[in-house]
């Protein structure tokens, strides 16, 4: 299956995802009821919903993403929301200098999309150099325990009518990893249902190993949540929200 097609079908699948969650803990991070003046850098933007609603908060955003497909949605979707932010697709390993940022975004589990220790590394570097002095970071990842326990050796279906898919996730080649199997089946205009096959891998890393990275390259102030609350995560918590400031010259 081509990106061009995941990317159409992308908003479907998703039509459940906790959007305005990710809102509300952004704001709780930041201690502001509105996001207005706040200029937000949002990587892995995908197609958009959170640009679109980060807009409307008032805050000024800028998305990167790898896939050119999903930013060509991302576009109209922003677009027909009556602002036209800047897009830019690169990897989130190597960002060019983008400017500085009051907050950068790596949320969705975006982050687990990365291969190797070393890439994530390098993305920590990377979105570092794209924060102002005394800014925030904030992302969010699988725990471990999600991996493998809740993805691993289990399959989800579901029949939404013009789309269904059969979602299988297997044992991946690196500790804390994970393979996704995804078989979609999409009614065409001939109302007959084309098969498209996708692979998704992803791969995770211990708490203490994420802190480890944050602090080597220079993030201080570190706070770990779970799970869209503010509680400490615990051997059940399936996502872990982090908040990592950026030092200034004086600290």
């Amino acid at each position: 299956m081509n990106y061009q097609a995941f990317a159409a079908l992308y908003d479907t699948l998703m039509a459940e995802a906790p959007y305005d969650k990710w809102i509300d803990y952004m704001q709780r991070q930041l201690n502001k009821s509105n996001l207005v003046g706040i200029r937000v850098l949002d990587v892995g933007c995908g197609t958009g919903e959170l640009l679109v609603r980060l807009n409307a908060e008032g805050a000024e955003v800028v998305g990167v993403d790898l896939s050119a497909e999903m930013l060509a949605i991302a576009k109209e979707k922003c677009e027909k929301a009556d602002f036209s932010p800047l897009l830019i697709q690169q990897s989130m390993t190597s960002l060019e200098a983008l400017g500085e940022f009051d907050v950068v975004t790596v949320f969705c589990d975006s982050l687990n999309y990365l291969e190797s220790e070393q890439d994530v590394l390098d993305t920590f570097q990377s979105l570092y150099e794209q924060l102002k002095e005394d800014a925030v970071l904030l992302f969010d990842v699988h725990s471990v325990s999600k991996i493998e326990e809740g993805f691993i050796g289990h399959t989800f279906a579901e029949d939404a009518g013009e789309i269904a898919y059969i979602w299988t996730s297997f044992q991946g080649e690196h500790p804390n990893s994970v393979e996704h199997e995804l078989t979609f089946f999409v009614q065409n205009e001939q109302n007959y249902y084309e098969r498209m096959l996708e692979l998704h891998k992803q791969r995770t890393y211990p708490i203490e190993q994420y802190r480890q990275w944050l602090a080597e390259v220079g993030f201080c102030d570190i706070t770990i949540q779970a799970d869209f609350t503010t509680e400490t995560p615990s051997n059940n918590s399936e996502r872990i929200f982090f908040c990592a400031r950026k030092k200034s010259k004086g600290f």
